[in-house]
């Protein structure tokens, strides 16, 4: 699925299944018979192509000569030769890159298996925003995803919120490289079953932390991450731990019971400012701000941290909840333009009003309660990106879906 976060034509969205070959190529361009047209002045009428390799089984993207370039994940994969109108290289894209056409048209990339199938409902959805009603929308800096099962396990999966600041480039990598530091540490047979047995994933998360943070190069720009770690026992039960860095928040609540499974790291957190008064430079009374931010806590920003200590990447970790399979519940992770007008009691609220309205008409989707909570986001006019992953639980209810809503 692509979806245009930036410029003229953000919200736009074009999905696709590598079996409908007929389909095949699919072009990117400013004029028919471009399959998405993307309506923007510095995009070429025939600008890019997306094809299906079937010998290499993988999604391709083509420069076609364009006049402005190609980036993906801010790296050219035009022909060098400016001017040259010749087409580029393939390249392979990946879950959650990022293609820029021109310099002002983003396109997230969505990618999974067809067979995929999640155990328990599952939906994303997200909006750019407007600072006011009828404006103009927000850049969109948020970057949500999940894998089930990770690669190279079959009882783990993982969902992840990274809000960017100074760019989404940063949340981009991040929602790309965690998922693969957190599947190379449980492919070890011995770290794996070491969560089986302890009901513990805490070094896991914590050590695809540090390692997401080493493996990123991104000096001025940074973004906030959390993640729910989601593993299976085998007997149709399942267990969540979350890790977090930023002010992206997750809550589950299982059976009636609430459990807070993140830190806010901003700089008004009591918490954090205890924190920082441990460095041995203590803010100052009424300070909110470190460097013009409001976080002290994220991954990327190389530059800050290395100018000031009081930075950190080291995640909180949250206790373990234990999800018994009747088990009634949900998770619900957002970025700060949901919890900015909606907090943790008034979500858990909503989340109870649109399953009770829904049930009366037809059969409940994670899809519906997500979009629900979503559009009193907006009613409420937050003035963020806001984006929400619900996984639903409910013994009776565990379905496949998901959609961005723009």
């Amino acid at each position: 699925m692509l979806e245009v976060i930036s410029g003229p034509c953000q919200g736009l969205q074009h999905s696709m299944q590598s079996t409908d070959t007929s389909r095949f190529p699919l072009t990117l361009g400013r004029v028919t018979p471009s399959d998405i047209l993307v309506m923007d002045s510095e995009v070429s009428g025939k600008h890019a192509m997306i094809n299906w390799n079937i010998n290499k089984l993988r999604w391709e993207l083509v420069d076609m000569g364009s006049l402005n370039g190609t980036l993906v994940n801010s790296n050219a994969v035009h022909n060098p030769h400016s001017g040259s109108r010749q087409w580029g290289d393939p390249i392979e894209l990946a879950n959650g890159d990022i293609i820029t056409l021109g310099t002002t048209s983003r396109i997230f990339v969505h990618i999974r298996p067809q067979n995929d199938q999640v155990p328990f409902g599952i939906a994303i959805a997200s909006d750019a925003m407007a600072v006011r009603r009828g404006g103009k929308k927000l850049p969109m800096e948020d970057v949500c995803y999940y894998h089930w099962p990770l690669p190279g396990t079959d009882k783990f999966g993982l969902f992840g919120i990274c809000d960017g600041h100074g760019g989404a480039d940063a949340a981009a990598s991040v929602s790309k490289i965690m998922p693969q530091m957190v599947a190379s540490i449980l492919s070890d047979s011995y770290r794996r079953e070491r969560v089986l047995s302890q009901s513990d994933a805490s070094d896991v998360l914590r050590e695809a932390f540090s390692q997401t943070e080493a493996s990123i190069d991104h000096h001025y720009e940074g973004c906030t991450a959390t993640v729910l770690l989601v593993w299976a026992d085998g007997d149709g039960n399942f267990y969540a731990q979350c890790a977090n860095v930023g002010d992206s928040a997750c809550v589950v609540n299982i059976d009636g019971k609430q459990t807070k499974m993140t830190e806010d790291h901003r700089i008004t957190s009591h918490s954090e400012r205890l924190r920082i008064q441990a460095t041995g430079e203590p803010l100052k009374d009424g300070e909110t701000r470190l460097c013009g931010l409001n976080l002290a806590r994220m991954l990327g920003d190389k530059f800050l941290k290395q100018q000031d200590v009081r930075f950190s990447s080291e995640p909180y970790i949250s206790q373990v909840v234990y999800i018994h399979q009747a088990s009634k519940g949900f998770a619900l992770l957002a970025s700060d333009g949901f919890w900015d007008v909606i907090n943790v009691k008034k979500a858990i609220q909503l989340v109870q009003q649109a399953k009770e309205r829904i049930s009366t008409e037809e059969e409940i989707s994670a899809e519906k309660i997500a979009n629900s909570l979503l559009s009193e986001a907006r009613t409420l006019r937050t003035k963020d990106n806001t984006s929400i992953i619900f996984l639903d639980f409910d013994n009776a209810h565990r379905i496949l879906s998901c959609k961005l809503d723009s």
